[in-house]
C-alpha cells in the first residue's frame, strides 16, 4: 500500500503545498495548529478539493487536476476520524457502525460484520447506548469501529486524543497503538504532540506554514531535523546560533567555542541544536565543553530542569536531569556542560 500526495490549495492569506509519500505503515504528520495538517487529510478524503495537484492511493488516482479526476469521498476507500468523532447523537453505537456499511446490501452480512466490529472494539455491552451515554474512550472506539467496518485502504486520525481528559489519554493511546500496529494499510496520524508521534508512528512528516519541512523515519527526523523550525516542533529547546567552520565544525556564538559534529555541517547552517537530556556535566578539557552558570533550577515529578547561560550571559541553555540518575537529590550546578558530536544537530534557516 502506498500514498502519493502532491497538492496545492489557496485560502485567504494561506497556501497549502503538501507533498509527500507514505507507505504501508503508520506515519505521523506533526505541526503546530494552522499549519495545514488537518486540511491535508480533508483533501485526501475528498472533503476539500485542491486547486491543483495529484493524489494516488496504491496506484489508484483519487484526484488529478490536469486529468479532471476527483473521486467522491465514498469511492476513495479512506477512513477519517475527526477530532470530535462525529458520531450521530440520535443513533445507538450499533446504528452508527452500520452507517459505515452502506455499500453492503446483504442484511445478514451487515449484521455479522457489525457484530465482529463490536467485539473487536469491546463495545458489545454498549451497543444499544447513544454517544451521550458513553465515556470519551468508548466514543472514540465507536467512531473507529464505524470507520473500520468498511475496511478502508487508508486510515487517517485527526488529533485523536485532543477531546480526551488527561487521565484517559494513556488508555486510549494504547488502543490506538494496537490499532495502528495491526492495520493492514496506510495510516496517517495528525498531531501537534511530538511524544505521541514518536511513540505511535515509525514514519514522520513535519509541516509548517502549509509546507512539508522534513519527512522520513521518525527516529531519523528527531536525530536530524535539519531546520530550526523542525527542531523546535520536535521539542528541541536548545537552538544555539553558530557559524560554519568546516564540514564537521561550527563556532558557537556567545561562547566563541568550536563544536565538533558527527553530522555534516551544510554551508547554510545558522544554528546547532542539542536536546536538553543529551547534555552532561564535564570538565574544561572535555570535547565540546561549554562553560556555564546556572540561573534557574526547577523540579518536575521525574526530572530536574536547569537553565544555564554562558558566564557573560546571553543565550540560554536548558539541561534536563532524570531523577533516576541522581544519588543525592538536587543536581549540583555544573561549571561545564558538553554534548557528544552525535548528539549535535546542524540546523539551517534564520532564528
Amino acid at each position: 500500500m502506498s500514498l502519493e500526495v502532491n497538492i496545492e490549495k489557496t485560502f485567504e492569506g494561506f497556501t497549502l503545498r503538501s507533498r509527500f509519500t507514505a507507505g504501508n505503515t503508520a506515519t505521523a504528520i506533526l505541526g503546530a495548529s494552522g499549519c495545514g495538517k488537518s486540511m491535508t487529510l480533508r483533501c485526501i478524503a475528498g472533503i476539500v478539493r485542491p486547486d491543483r495537484g495529484r493524489i494516488v492511493l496504491d496506484g489508484r488516482v483519487l484526484f488529478d487536476s490536469e486529468r479532471r479526476i476527483d473521486l467522491p469521498p465514498q469511492q476513495r476507500g479512506v477512513g477519517l476520524l475527526f477530532q470530535n468523532y462525529a458520531l450521530f447523537p440520535h443513533m445507538t453505537v450499533e446504528q452508527n457502525i452500520l452507517c459505515g456499511l452502506k455499500a453492503e446490501k446483504n442484511p445478514a452480512a451487515r449484521r455479522a460484520r457489525c457484530g465482529e466490529m463490536l467485539r473487536a472494539m469491546r463495545l458489545e455491552g454498549v451497543a444499544r447506548h447513544r454517544p451521550g451515554e458513553l465515556s470519551g474512550g468508548q466514543q472514540q472506539r465507536a467512531a473507529l469501529a464505524r470507520i473500520l467496518v468498511g475496511r478502508p485502504q487508508i486510515l487517517m486520525l485527526d488529533e485523536p486524543f485532543s477531546a480526551l481528559d488527561s487521565y484517559l489519554r494513556e488508555e486510549v493511546e494504547s488502543e490506538v497503538e494496537r490499532l495502528l500496529s495491526t492495520f493492514g494499510g496506510t495510516a496517517l496520524l495528525v498531531t501537534h504532540n511530538r511524544d505521541e508521534a514518536y511513540r505511535l508512528c515509525r514514519e514522520m512528516i513535519v509541516m509548517d506554514g502549509g509546507q512539508v519541512l522534513r519527512a522520513g523515519p521518525t527516529r531519523e527526523v528527531f536525530a536530524d531535523p535539519r531546520s530550526v523550525t523542525a527542531a523546535r516542533l520536535t521539542g528541541c529547546k536548545n537552538i544555539l546560533p553558530c557559524t560554519r567552520v568546516d564540514g564537521h565544525t561550527v563556532r558557537l556564538a556567545g561562547w566563541n567555542v568550536d563544536l565538533r559534529l558527527a553530522l555534516p555541517v551544510p554551508p547554510d547552517c545558522t544554528a546547532v541544536g542539542v536536546r536538553a537530556h543529551d547534555l552532561m556535566p564535564c570538565g574544561p578539557e572535555a570535547g565540546n565543553a561549554l562553560p556555564v552558570q546556572v540561573t534557574s533550577v526547577s523540579e518536575n515529578p521525574f526530572d530536574w530542569n536547569l537553565i544555564c547561560t554562558a558566564p557573560a550571559g546571553g543565550t540560554r541553555l536548558w539541561w534536563k536531569v532524570s531523577k533516576t540518575t541522581l544519588t543525592d537529590g538536587r543536581p549540583a550546578a555544573p561549571a561545564y556542560l558538553c554534548a557528544a558530536p552525535a548528539d549535535l544537530m546542524p540546523l539551517s534557516e534564520s532564528l
